[in-house]
Order: structure tokens, then C-alpha cells, then sequence
């Protein structure tokens, strides 16, 4: 990187490579056209970065993190008055070029020129005059507040119009079969009735061959219980004829022995 400005006698050294993860696959940080960078110093936001790497070409983005990671869509951008202070440390960063040319020319960089962070012309805050600077800023403008909330509402709104749109194609292209029909059903006292889709009805019609099912071996059950219950009892009857046979045996046989 080179020293923080042209009077520095101290340097500090950053590792770059072309960013090539085969396994994320995302648009917002394509292989041909993105820069990683490790050892980012807490000074250097990400109007520094993209201001020193714009000698090599045109930057379409920088992106600034605490640790290497796949890309994570967190939603709209927020302002800064609604964001968590970010932790003060050295960083990494994917910078991406809008030319893939611009990635040779960084690996190509004689390594003995170095990229002087702070001039003239672009200064950067440190120490006491970035605590000021911090502290003054910490302050939100009720104009720019006010600013920021209706610019979040409507793309917030706006959103929320487009996913209620979507959602209502998807419904519609549902509820229409390959014949182009439509299917109603009734709904309860008081509920609008609402056309049921092709997942639904298929899920009713699974639902209903079960309980037909179920009801079938209930009936197949009662008749092996009743006919198990007749077998039972005519075993039973068996063996009382058995016993009845075998008690009027032993009286016949039955002799006095008074010793």
C-alpha cells in the first residue's frame, strides 16, 4: 500500500489476489473483474480504497469486511443513522473493476511505487482530528433524518408492491388448469369463498384416500375380531364337553377307601 501520506517514512504493506471461489456463484463479485485484499487498515474506508485502486481502472464496488466470507444479500442499504457502529480493526475488502484488464494492471504494479494514502487533494482523518470529525457527524441532521426515513418508506413500500404483485401472477398462474378452468370451493360461514390450487386439491384427494383406506381396515378388523371370538368360543365349549366327559369318568371309578 505505501506510506499514509508523502512525508511517512513508515510503509504498510497490503496482499492482494484475483478473487477465483468456484463455489460462489454471485454476480456482485464476478472471477474476472474482483480484487481481494487482506491487511486493510482501520483508516481506510471505502471512498479511500476505491479512490487508490481507481489509477488501474474504473471501480465498480468495494466492499469492506471483517473476515473472508461469501457474499451475504442483506437487504436495501441502510443509512448510516439506522447501521451499528462498524468495529475499528484491519480488514479485508473485495474490490470489484469494471474492466477485467484492471486486475493485470494491480498484479502488474511494480512493488517499489507505492500508493500514498493521504494528499492534498484527498486527505484522510486520523487520530484527534478523526475523533472530532466522528463526534461532529455523530450528531444527525433533523433534514437529512427526515431525508433518510422517506427515502427507506417508499423504497419500502415500492417493494412491498412489487412482492404483492408477484405473488398475485403466481396465485393466478395456479389456479388456472390446463383446460383454462377455474376451481371454486365453499367456504365457511362468514369467509369469503377462495379457488383452491392443483397442490391443494391433490393433497385433499391424498387426504381422503387415506381415511377411505383407514376405514377399510377397521371393517376388515371387526370381521377377523368377530370371527377370532366365535373360534374362542367354540374352543371353549370343546373343552367343556371335554371336562364333563372326563368328570363322569372319574365318578364311575370312584371307589370307598375308608383307610
Amino acid at each position: 500500500l505505501g506510506p499514509f501520506s508523502t512525508d511517512s517514512v513508515a510503509q504498510h504493506k497490503i496482499c492482494v489476489k484475483e478473487h477465483r471461489v468456484r463455489a460462489e456463484k454471485t454476480t456482485q463479485r464476478p472471477l474476472d473483474r474482483t480484487l481481494f485484499v487482506l491487511n486493510i487498515p482501520p483508516y481506510c474506508s471505502e471512498g479511500v480504497i476505491k479512490e487508490l485502486f481507481s489509477q488501474f481502472g474504473p471501480v465498480q464496488s468495494v466492499e469492506l469486511r471483517e473476515k473472508p466470507g461469501s457474499f451475504e444479500h442483506s437487504g436495501p442499504k441502510l443509512a448510516k443513522y439506522f447501521t451499528p457502529a462498524q468495529k475499528q480493526g484491519f480488514r479485508v475488502g473485495y474490490i470489484v473493476f469494471q474492466k477485467a484488464i484492471s486486475i493485470t494492471a494491480v498484479k502488474s504494479h511494480p512493488h517499489d511505487v507505492p500508493l500514498v494514502v493521504s494528499t492534498e487533494q484527498r486527505p484522510v482523518w486520523t487520530g484527534l482530528q478523526k475523533w472530532i470529525h466522528q463526534y461532529k457527524q455523530s450528531f444527525a441532521q433533523p433534514d437529512k433524518l427526515q431525508e433518510a426515513v422517506d427515502t427507506f418508506m417508499q423504497d419500502y413500500d415500492k417493494r412491498k408492491e412489487e412482492e404483492a404483485e408477484r405473488q398475485k401472477e403466481a396465485a393466478e398462474e395456479q389456479l388456472e388448469d390446463e383446460e383454462g378452468w377455474v376451481k371454486v370451493t365453499r367456504g365457511k360461514s362468514g369467509t369469503k369463498t377462495r379457488p383452491h390450487s392443483e397442490v391443494s386439491n391433490q393433497k385433499a384427494l391424498q387426504k381422503e384416500s387415506r381415511k377411505r383406506k383407514r376405514k377399510e381396515l377397521m371393517n376388515f378388523y371387526t370381521w377377523q375380531h368377530r370371527n377370532t371370538q366365535k373360534e374362542h368360543i367354540a374352543e371353549l365349549r370343546k373343552k367343556f364337553e371335554e371336562d364333563k366327559q372326563r368328570i363322569a369318568l372319574l365318578r364311575a371309578q370312584r371307589k370307598f377307601r375308608p383307610y
